[in-house]
This record gives structure tokens, sequence and C-alpha cells, in this order.
């Protein structure tokens, strides 16, 4: 088992089996349950949100996986969409056929 598991078990207060051969895990309440499952989520955000900002995002205040992702999704449109919005602004000055404000065009779809 995870040396991490077996660390946030036993600080849900959950017991481990004194002998290796029958190894087993018991609580004694669904509070230890609970506190248990609410580590292990936590620790799946944490991870999430450390990836999150080692990469150059902002994590935001999600309190879900759920929504950590979705952020990551709004983010990445919006540095993609910025990316694009550049290289038309590039192109604007030396095209004589582009329109002009396509730059400005490509922003205002965030809104």
């Amino acid at each position: 088992m995870n040396d991490d598991i077996i660390r946030m078990a036993r600080e849900a207060g959950m017991t481990d089996s004194p002998d290796d051969y029958n190894a087993y895990w018991t609580a004694d309440s669904i509070d230890e349950l609970e506190r248990f499952a609410n580590l292990i989520a936590a620790a799946e955000r944490e991870k999430v949100a450390r990836w999150m900002m080692e990469r150059g995002y902002v994590t935001g205040h999600g309190d879900t996986i759920e929504e950590l992702l979705r952020e990551i999704d709004w983010q990445a449109a919006e540095r993609e969409r910025e990316m694009c919005a550049s290289v038309a602004e590039s192109y604007e000055p030396t095209c004589d056929t582009c329109p002009s404000g396509v730059a400005n065009a490509i922003r205002a779809r965030s809104e």
C-alpha cells in the first residue's frame, strides 16, 4: 500500500491489522471513513493544483478536481486566443488585403 495512503488512513483514525498475512484496515465509525475519503480527495486536488502551478496556470478557488480542470480549460483557451491575436497583429501592418482589427476581434471572443 502506498505510504501516503497508509499515513492518511492512520490520520483518519483507522487501524491496520497486527499481522501481515491477513492485512486489513478497520474503521470504528463512519466519521473515520469520511475523514479518510476527505483526506484522499484533498490529496488529489492538491496534485492537480500543483500540476497547474508548475505549468503557470492559476488555480483559482476550485473545491473539486472538476472545477480545477474547468479552470485549466478556460485558461488554455485564453492563452490560445491571445497567441492567435498576436499572430494576427504581426500581419496587419504588412498585409494589404487583411482586414484591420482581426486581433481585437479574436480577443473579443472571450467576452
